[in-house]
């Protein structure tokens, strides 16, 4: 699942190694009071139902910290678990087990805590096709890893960063002089890349289609307001461009919204509202 999304497996190596090196510095000085020799076994489960993400991430701690440590998963990224379930266990050096159990442990919780709010939410649109989408609204430093997280709940990503697709809002429209003029501007400077644009209301909507943009996003529209855009979209255009309903989303508005037929709706809640989900590491000699 780490080819899903271009540069993570590159990234995660680095977000390990920043989070190491922020949290040892120059020595664990805690763990150097149990004998270098020491052995130890360990055992990490959930305190929460969570859906799991950050496998990869738990892996690559260790082995950047101590590769002769021994990490067996009882789970997969992308599992719904119980509480009080078994994650994974480790043996191997006590001083490595100790010195990077946080680190480890930080990881996993964030990513699966992202997982299980983005299942939650994909829950709620079961059956009425629509993807959820989440935003750039991301912990800076863990972009690519949230969003990962967020696949393995069932939603999906939007644009990655400012690099990989236009999202053309207000403020891009008048410094370009109008809609038309900044999807014609975009289609010239980066031929291939998605376009979508931010509409306030219908008479924009309209003026995005005949620019033929490729999504365009449906900023706080009513839900008569979005039937009617998905039906002109539909009927006067051929379903060209994809919809997207924005802002205002909550757990009581997701699935009326989704009923409207549009394509997509995004949600910054879910990579910046996740509640971190709740594991414990029972350690023995």
């Amino acid at each position: 699942m780490l080819d899903t999304i271009a540069g993570l497996k590159q990234d995660m190596i680095h977000s390990v190694e920043n989070a190491l090196a922020e949290d040892i510095r120059d020595g664990d000085i805690t763990a150097q009071l149990i004998p270098e020799t020491e052995q130890a076994s360990a055992t990490i489960i959930t305190r929460d139902n969570c859906v799991i993400a950050g496998a990869e991430w738990v892996n690559e701690v260790f082995r950047q910290l101590d590769p002769s440590v021994e990490v067996r998963w009882q789970v997969n990224d992308g599992d719904q678990v119980a509480a009080n379930s078994t994650l994974f266990t480790l043996k191997g050096s006590a001083r490595s087990l100790l010195t990077g159990e946080r680190t480890a442990l930080n990881f996993l919780q964030l990513l699966s805590g992202t997982a299980s709010i983005s299942q939650k939410y994909a829950d709620i649109v079961e059956g009425t096709g629509v993807k959820l989408l989440d935003t750039r609204k991301t912990i800076p430093g863990l972009r690519t890893a949230q969003k990962y997280a967020v696949t393995c709940g069932n939603c999906h990503n939007h644009r990655i960063g400012l690099y990989d697709a236009f999202l053309i809002k207000e403020n891009h429209i008048a410094a370009c002089g109008g809609i038309t003029e900044a999807v014609t501007t975009a289609k010239q400077q980066a031929p291939g890349k998605p376009v979508e644009v931010e509409v306030e209301n219908l008479d924009e909507l309209k003026l995005a289609l005949d620019a033929q943009a490729d999504i365009v996003m449906l900023d706080n529209f009513s839900n008569d307001d979005m039937r009617a855009a998905v039906k002109l979209n539909k009927e006067q255009y051929g379903g060209n461009a994809k919809l997207e309903a924005s802002g205002g989303i909550t757990n009581e508005t997701l699935r009326p919204i989704a009923e409207t037929g549009v394509d997509y709706i995004s949600i910054g809640a879910l990579t910046k509202d996740c509640k971190a989900v709740d594991l414990s590491m029972r350690f023995s000699m």
